[in-house]
């Protein structure tokens, strides 16, 4: 990249270009937004964002263009939100989210529609809200039952969205809870809870419909995994990783495995270079060469 950065946000573009924007750049959050080109390799530099934002989210809506909602610090987050235009090169206002809110999740729904949910104001939120791209408007829709911020939201393969862990009070307490959103009734109705409390962890739908969780911060970094089964609502164990990680990222392949990279371990003054492959079929981690 052209600018170091962290906390930012990634989205793959309809064209094939990753958009990175915002973050934290040299010790403040900034609007700075550069795009990957992976046929070249190389990066460039776009339309910077309106408003520096970092902690936030983005969406890439169905006409290509790209929604990043909130971010901030946990207390001054923001209500705004601001549209990318991959064929103008630059952004413009969309309306604001009716709770300024930060560290939150966004998933978009089979209609299109984007739910942002929870968050952090001064305390962790419960209210989540949808965005409209055809009218740029968003609406309040029903609250979690839990108040959380750095969760995961993972879209099911039946459009329901389940929302895991995080923090109900920010750096004091994790939770094991978990929950669905239902697009057609707009409410939350909880699910089994996960075996280990966690937030800071990645969630990823593996090919067969399961969610897997791996890793986050407990009582301290955490190696274990667990499966959420959608089909009984209940989590089993399976492998734990080889290393213990927390704020790391999870992709899933075309083949099906989840590779975990990096991450910190001690806190953020170590942070983890490795990455390791997990096998839905065996259920074990492998680690890979750095």
């Amino acid at each position: 990249m052209n600018t170091g950065r962290s906390v930012h946000v990634s989205s793959i573009l309809t064209n094939g270009m990753v958009l990175i924007n915002g973050g934290f750049v040299d010790g403040d959050s900034d609007i700075l937004t550069e795009l990957y080109d992976p046929s070249t390799g190389g990066w460039t530099t776009t339309g910077n964002m309106i408003s520096a934002r970092y902690y936030h989210t983005a969406s890439v809506l169905t006409d290509g263009k790209v929604l990043v909602a909130g971010g901030g610090d946990r207390r001054d987050p923001l209500a705004s939100a601001e549209l990318y235009d991959p064929s103008a090169g630059s952004w413009t206002n969309t309306g604001n989210m009716s709770t300024k809110r930060s560290w939150h999740t966004a998933s978009t729904l089979a209609n299109g529609n984007i739910l942002i949910a929870g968050g952090i104001n001064g305390d962790s939120l419960v209210t989540s809200e949808l965005y409209n791209p055809s009218t740029g408007l968003w609406t309040n829709t029903g609250s979690m039952n839990d108040a959380r911020a750095f969760h995961t939201a993972s879209v099911l393969t039946n459009g329901k969205v389940l929302v895991v862990g995080g923090d109900e009070e920010v750096d004091r307490r994790r939770l094991s809870s978990a929950e669905l959103y239902d697009p057609s009734t707009r409410l939350w109705t909880k699910t089994g809870s996960m075996n280990n409390a966690r937030s800071g962890h990645t969630a990823s739908v593996l090919t067969n419909g399961t969610v897997l969780v791996a890793g986050g911060f407990g009582d301290g970094e955490l190696s274990s995994a667990e499966l959420y089964d959608p089909l009984t609502g209940s989590w089993t164990n399976t492998g734990s990783m080889n290393d213990a990680r927390d704020l790391h990222t999870a992709s899933v392949l075309t083949n099906g495995k989840v590779l975990v990279v990096g991450g910190v371990n001690g806190g953020h003054s170590r942070i983890l270079f490795s990455a390791e492959l997990y096998d839905p079929l065996t259920g074990l981690w492998t680690k890979i060469r750095s």
